[in-house]
């Protein structure tokens, strides 16, 4: 029997993943095989000894802290592409609010009524002051080219938008997935200099952290407006407000408010609404639940941002999983010790991402506590499992 906590509310499509004979799934679960999450923050959070896996309901996993799982063998999971469509959606509909001056127009209009007899000539005579640009010929810059930003360009494409993109990591998927009309910009700078709208779509990392600092804002077009949906952190805000002040640029959308972006008259801040959609939730919850699913059972790893992506296909009835730390000669020293215990490997496979390394390897033998410890005892060896 495995078991599940979840700390936040979790789509009921998602926990139906989880089968009642096989698995005990709540939010009191004590000694957790596995946590299922979505804003509930564990940086400052005991997490204890028995957990295994920890998987985000979402992309984003800066609530989790991923070092600290990785020194101890927990496998991260996130749900990459489960919530584009509904980012992607927000994100069109910020290209129309920071350009037609919508916002602004509905709250003049909504204090109309007190002459209901004006209305109409009032409207008549005020609606100029809401006047903006259609997006159609347009530019539109695309910073990051995962799964969201894919699924923007595309659709701004179909919009009539000229759309560049600027991603030096694009994935082979998403390159197949791209429309041919958009324009590869070989450098940010060059992005941010021809785009009259520009949207961020990247992992907030210590390498991403303050991209869009003073230097780069400054290559902006005047009168360009920034899209933000994917971090707050990507913009240097004490910069951006001196350029939004300076009316170097007519708006920033972002998803991510503060105190002072709330009080900057073009800014425009929803409430983290990227991925505020039933469809989304289940979304990320269903593919939350099958990776936990079938690291649990089969050891399988697909979406993980701590360790490699690995699965092999069952060749024999036990099944034994090693994390380690990617130094030379762990192979050998496990396959060692398993010959030592006459343990017979039918199959194996080893893959490694940075710092750490996995196995997944098949043995006749069921692998016995005295090995396992034996395993555990090898330096560099982090976390040791037995599926049967």
């Amino acid at each position: 029997m495995f078991r599940i906590q979840t700390l936040n509310k979790i789509a009921e499509k998602g926990l139906d993943i989880f089968p009642d004979d096989a698995y005990e799934v709540g939010g009191e679960i004590t000694e957790p095989d596995a946590l299922l999450v979505r804003s509930a923050d564990l940086n400052s959070a005991s997490i204890p000894d028995s957990v295994k896996a920890i998987a985000r309901a979402g992309a984003g996993y800066n609530n989790i802290p991923v070092s600290l799982c990785s020194e101890r063998g927990i496998v991260v999971f996130n749900t990459p592409g489960a919530n584009a469509n509904a980012v992607k959606e927000l994100t069109i509909s910020a290209l129309l609010i920071s350009s037609r001056n919508i916002i602004g127009g509905i709250s003049w209009a909504s204090t109309l009524s007190d002459q209901p007899e004006e209305v109409n000539n009032r409207v008549e005579k005020g609606k100029s002051q809401f006047e903006g640009p259609e997006i159609r010929g347009k530019t539109l810059g695309i910073v990051g080219l995962g799964a969201i930003g894919v699924m923007v360009a595309n659709d701004a494409v179909a919009l009539g938008m000229e759309v560049i993109g600027y991603d030096p990591y694009i994935s082979v998927e998403a390159a197949w997935n791209l429309s041919r009309q958009v324009i590869r910009a070989d450098t940010l700078e060059s992005l941010l200099s021809k785009s009259d709208y520009v949207s961020l779509h990247l992992p907030l990392t210590e390498a991403t952290k303050g991209i869009l600092n003073a230097e780069k804002l400054h290559l902006m077009k005047k009168n360009a407006r920034l899209i933000n949906f994917a971090r707050g952190g990507l913009v240097d805000e004490n910069e951006l407000l001196a350029v939004l002040y300076q009316r170097n640029l007519s708006a920033y959308v972002s998803d991510f408010p503060s105190a002072a972006l709330l009080n900057c008259p073009n800014a425009i801040c929803l409430p983290h609404l990227g991925a505020s959609t039933p469809e989304a939730e289940e979304n990320c919850a269903v593919m939350a639940a099958q990776q936990l699913k079938h690291f649990l059972e089969s050891g399988s790893i697909a979406n993980s941002v701590n360790f490699p992506k690995c699965r092999l296909d069952r060749s024999a009835p036990f099944r034994l999983l090693v994390v380690n730390r990617n130094i030379p000669n762990m192979v050998g020293q496990i396959t060692t010790i398993l010959a030592g215990s006459g343990i017979n490997i039918t199959d194996l496979v080893n893959h490694h991402r940075d710092r750490y390394a996995y196995n997944i390897i098949d043995t006749e033998q069921r692998v016995p506590l005295v090995t396992c410890e034996q395993l555990k005892a090898v330096n560099g060896i982090i976390r040791v499992r037995v599926i049967e």
